[in-house]
């Protein structure tokens, strides 16, 4: 175990309970997306880099959350 992780776990132990359950879950994350052995294509990952750009310079709008809602609406059975 690194010194980090140690130091953090350590700190950890004095959190509530709930937060110390939420660190359990991220960890566990962590550690199904270690085991995932899905990954993109080049293609994907130069199109994913394409939509950030886009995001980042304006060139492309988020949702506003009227959008978003209606689209969660439409998803929801």
């Amino acid at each position: 175990m690194t010194r980090l992780l140690q130091d953090v776990i350590d700190r950890v132990r004095n959190w509530p309970a709930e937060r110390q359950e939420d660190a359990a879950r991220l960890l566990l994350d962590l550690e199904a997306q270690q085991n995932n052995t899905y990954r993109l294509t080049p293609e994907q990952v130069r199109e994913v880099k394409d939509i950030q750009k886009q995001l980042r310079d304006g060139a492309m709008p988020f949702a506003t959350d009227e959008e978003m809602a209606a689209l969660w609406k439409k998803c929801s059975p």
